[in-house]
């Protein structure tokens, strides 16, 4: 991917007194030269009777919650441009709100998308139903989680790579993970580390019979070799020192949790594969089941010929309809 150039950070508490994600993504805006929009998606439902819907109420309760975002907005707005930083702000009546999000990073062609991590674990984490989960999903451009509510300072920044592509990830996702990794890391003049997971034996693979302890342990140094040898080769060109590189035999899912934790890391830059259908449900992806168990913020990204699927138009709002005088609610979404 090219350079970051504009920003879009998704600002989830209007009111919030600690905003996370807003003062990382204005580090990263002001670090590498960025502009930097907030925005705020509208999608809470609007209830009104047909008296209201008569005249102009419903216009005007709609234009009057939006220019409520936008004046918060601008009051967050103004404290970042006192750093120097370019910042516009918009609200959306649109729905649901991670393609909201996607819509409008779209509409002002933005590098990145920096979003809140949604508080908790996961319960069902292959079922892909809370925003940022949407996000990683369906965003073609990077997507920002933060975790930490720490500032960045001088952060250690980890490109996990798959230079084996066993995880069905395409060749040049590596290449890209590492040029955004070693962007955010120069522009913030943080370190840059890399790290790699390998299958050490597969020996749900191979026929038992036959094999020793010695055979074992040469099959495994052979894998090593094999492991490195590609995991070396992947990173001739990046100035990465030996003492960064984690070369690690375990599954991904515990592999970049464990390099994460030796390398103090602050944001880990990952791909993903988004798949379809009862495969997607059933197992998921590696960025997808690993979000719960990294303490640190994620970028995860995805491979130039991902196509987001997401309208290019905004839903506006939700409507809920009641008839005058009535004590129950008739719905209607509109």
């Amino acid at each position: 991917m090219a350079g970051i150039t504009r920003i879009l950070v998704a600002v989830k508490e209007l009111k919030g007194k600690t905003l996370p994600a807003v003062l990382k993504a204005a580090q990263l805006a002001r670090a590498c030269g960025a502009e930097l929009e907030l925005f705020h998606g509208l999608s809470t439902p609007l209830y009104a009777d047909f008296k209201t819907l008569g005249g102009r109420g419903l216009d005007g309760l709609e234009d009057k919650q939006r220019q409520e975002a936008v004046h918060r907005l601008e009051v967050i707005a103004q404290r970042l441009r006192r750093h120097g930083i370019p910042v516009t702000v918009s609200a959306v009546w649109d729905f649901p709100v991670h393609e909201a999000i996607i819509r409008r990073a779209q509409a002002v062609k933005a590098d990145m998308i920096v979003v809140g991590r949604h508080e908790g674990r996961h319960s069902l984490p292959w079922l892909l139903r809370l925003t940022d989960w949407e996000l990683v999903r369906l965003s073609p451009m990077p997507v920002l989680l933060v975790k930490s509510p720490r500032p960045y300072r001088h952060p250690a920044v980890l490109a996990a790579i798959d230079p084996g592509h066993a995880h069905a990830k395409p060749l040049e996702l590596d290449g890209d993970i590492l040029k955004i990794a070693g962007t955010i890391s120069k522009a913030m003049r943080g370190t840059l580390h890399a790290t790699h997971a390998y299958v050490p034996l597969p020996l749900t693979t191979m026929p038992m019979e036959g094999l020793t302890p010695g055979s074992v342990e040469a099959m495994q140094r052979e894998t090593e070799r094999r492991a490195r040898t590609r995991f070396d080769r992947a990173l001739r060109t990046s100035r990465i020192v030996r003492s960064r590189r984690y070369l690690v035999p375990r599954h991904p899912v515990d592999a970049i949790p464990h390099a994460a934790r030796k390398c103090e890391c602050d944001i880990v830059v990952m791909g993903a594969v988004a798949r379809s259908g009862a495969k997607q449900l059933l197992i998921g992806n590696t960025a997808e089941r690993i979000l719960d168990d990294l303490a640190c913020d994620i970028l995860v990204i995805k491979p130039q010929k991902f196509r987001s699927k997401i309208a290019s138009s905004a839903r506006g709002a939700r409507l809920v309809v009641a008839p005058v005088g009535a004590t129950g609610y008739s719905i209607g979404y509109f």
